[in-house]
């Protein structure tokens, strides 16, 4: 009790109180803007904590985070151009919602779950984390290969078109994942003696060129489309609650596989929101409505992410191990700070470890409010005509681009995947599906060498581990799903 209003005391402090609003504001600007993700966010940060006391450094990094993680679904509903890597799975859902004339219902789906899973991946971190650390312990790079192979194979659920072509367009980004020497061999691949090319291909400006600059580019070919009707925006969060009660499982189960996830290192929040939203669609009772507007997988995947969110901190508060990019980041503050992960921190520095939950919970409640001013002030984006949104966006990305690497050439990349998002989409390929292969690429390649090296190029320890067979199973029950929809179609229909 003595360490619980120690933890009160510190989290009350002017500087932790400031800290932790300005955070907010920063992380729901940045993760609003195409391009700009959560990491980067809390990496802008970091020079920043220099100066301020431990737990209010600490507070900075988590607040920046969970509103940046929320507030990327802004642009992806009302534009279709995902803010953050994690929005990406369910942009095209939630901008179907706002041509159907219900943003503020999708907006608010993306808010009041966001909120609600974080919180329960805080509480999960407060009584879960020995036990949940345990189990990440417990995998090895077989189990994050089949993991990795899982999230690949999320692509042929997630589809709208046909499971064939997401293959086709997941091995696209696949090959795009293969360019540059950060493979296990260290060998340049697919650069054609160009420099630029040999730290690989970012996934931030593959992301904003295919979903932003195609967006742009067709914008340029159709006609405008019929205006939203002129309304004020609703209560945002008005039948929030009827989507709670109705979609209670899906909820929860969002937020279990976000905290599975997230607990695992290098997994994270864009990891968790592909794998919820392909279980909402597989497990649905309405599987045919997604990709029409339906707000089933805001639900889960919204939830998920948040959740990852929070539980990520779980090995890194107890062996240092990053649980994402973010919490990598963290760490080194932790160090700078002298609170230096570990064991020890939760018997010697009780109290610091307490004032880092409250600060996740406060984060998450704050989340609401401050996320309602700054949807209805991203709200005006919808009465501004396309002739004025669409040059913005365009400066939108060629910025965000820039600052992934601070080079042209990152730029010239947007412009590239633009065009070949557009040419995709045009022929009915899922971009969706090349993002995840993008994303997936390098941890599936460098956990299935390393797994090969480990077993003397053997294969049996991918089967024989209990965790990993059953892992394989599901992969192998993913890959045979297109497999039997094509057996099914081509088979005779009775008169």
């Amino acid at each position: 009790m003595a360490d619980l209003l120690e933890a009160f005391r510190l989290v009350a402090q002017t500087d932790v109180i400031i800290a932790i609003l300005a955070a907010s504001v920063y992380g729901l600007v940045v993760g609003s803007l195409p391009g700009l993700s959560a990491t980067m966010a809390t990496a802008l940060l970091v020079p920043i904590t220099f100066y301020l006391s431990p737990i209010a450094a600490i507070a900075t990094i988590i607040a920046a985070s969970a509103m940046a993680i929320f507030s990327g679904d802004i642009p992806g509903c009302l534009l279709r151009i995902p803010g953050t890597p994690a929005s990406a799975a369910y942009t095209d859902e939630a901008y179907a919602m706002t041509r159907k004339g219900q943003a503020e219902l999708a907006l608010g789906a993306g808010l009041w779950f966001s909120a609600i899973g974080g919180i329960v991946g805080t509480l999960s971190l407060v009584l879960m984390a020995p036990a949940l650390a345990e189990m990440a312990l417990s995998f090895s790079t077989f189990e994050y290969f089949w993991l990795a192979f899982l999230g690949l194979m999320c692509a042929t659920l997630v589809a709208r078109s046909s499971p064939i072509k997401a293959i086709a367009a997941m091995f696209i980004g696949l090959l795009v994942s293969c360019i540059g020497m950060e493979n296990p061999a260290g060998t340049p691949r697919f650069t054609f003696g160009i420099t630029d090319l040999l730290g690989g291909i970012e996934p931030i400006p593959a992301l904003v060129g295919v979903f932003a600059v195609s967006e742009v580019m067709r914008a340029m070919l159709t006609a405008e489309p019929p205006p939203l009707p002129k309304r004020r925006f609703g209560s945002i969060l008005a039948g929030q609650w009827k989507l709670t009660k109705k979609y209670q499982w899906p909820m929860w189960r969002g937020n279990i596989v976000g905290i599975i996830i997230g607990v695992l290192p290098g997994a994270g929040a864009d990891m968790a929101a592909w794998v919820s939203y392909a279980m909402s669609k597989r497990f649905s009772k309405e599987p045919e409505k997604f990709g029409t507007g339906h707000p089933e997988g805001l639900v889960e995947a919204g939830a998920s992410n948040n959740a990852s969110l929070a539980s990520g901190w779980v090995p890194s508060l107890l062996f240092g191990i990053p649980g994402d990019t973010i919490t990598a980041i963290a760490i080194g503050v932790l160090y700078m700070k002298g609170l230096n992960p570990g064991p020890t921190l939760f018997t010697e520095r009780a109290s610091s470890m307490y004032a880092l939950y409250l600060i996740f919970i406060i984060a998450n409640i704050i989340m609401i409010p401050l996320g309602i001013l700054m949807i209805r002030a991203a709200s005006h984006v919808l009465k501004a005509p396309r002739s004025s949104v669409m040059p913005v966006i365009v400066l939108l990305c060629a910025v965000g681009a820039f600052a992934t690497g601070n080079n042209l050439f990152s730029v010239l990349l947007v412009a590239l995947f633009g065009c070949l998002g557009f040419v995709m989409e045009r022929n009915g390929y899922p971009v969706a599906a090349m993002v995840l292969g993008i994303v997936m690429g390098s941890m599936v390649e460098t956990n299935f060498i390393t797994s090969l090296i480990k077993s003397d190029s053997s294969v049996l320890p991918f089967f024989e581990r209990p965790v990993s067979a059953v892992l394989a199973f599901m992969t192998g029950a993913a890959l045979l799903w297109p497999l039997a929809l094509l057996f099914r179609k081509r088979q005779p229909q009775p008169a």
